[in-house]
This record gives C-alpha cells, structure tokens and sequence, in this order.
C-alpha cells in the first residue's frame, strides 16, 4: 500500500522535471526555470516534515523499560 510519504518521494523529483518543463515551455531560461521550478519540492519537503510530520507510534511496545519513580534505586 502506497503511504503519503512515498507519494511525497515519487512526487519530489515529478515536481522539479514538470514545472521546469512548464516554465521552460513558457519563456523562461532553464537557468531562471530550475530555481524557481525548485521551491514546489522544497515545499513539498518542508510540508512532509513539518507540517505532517513523521511520529511514532502511540502504542508502547511490551520490550518498552519502565522508567517509573517506583523503580528508582539510588546508587549510595
């Protein structure tokens, strides 16, 4: 099953080919068309990180060390 995160990897570098071909198409130079065509990934990027970022998993895994106060020795 195709996660949102690997639609952002597949949609990384379609971004920065099709709106460098667009802009290029339109009567930009490649030299202006890359860095401009650029920020859609960055965007993407940023928006994969940060705005939906990756989290783990809400569920403790039964390997997880009790760090309870309970638990707590003190090295005397």
């Amino acid at each position: 099953m195709t996660g949102y995160y690997d639609i952002i990897l597949g949609l990384i570098p379609l971004s920065l080919v099709g709106v460098t071909a667009v802009l290029s198409v339109v009567g930009f130079s490649i030299t202006s068309a890359v860095p401009v065509a650029a920020t859609v990934p960055v965007a993407l990027i940023g928006h994969a990180l940060f705005v939906n970022g990756p989290v783990e998993d809400s569920q403790s895994s039964p390997d997880a060390v009790d760090s309870s106060p309970a638990s707590f020795e003190a090295a005397d």
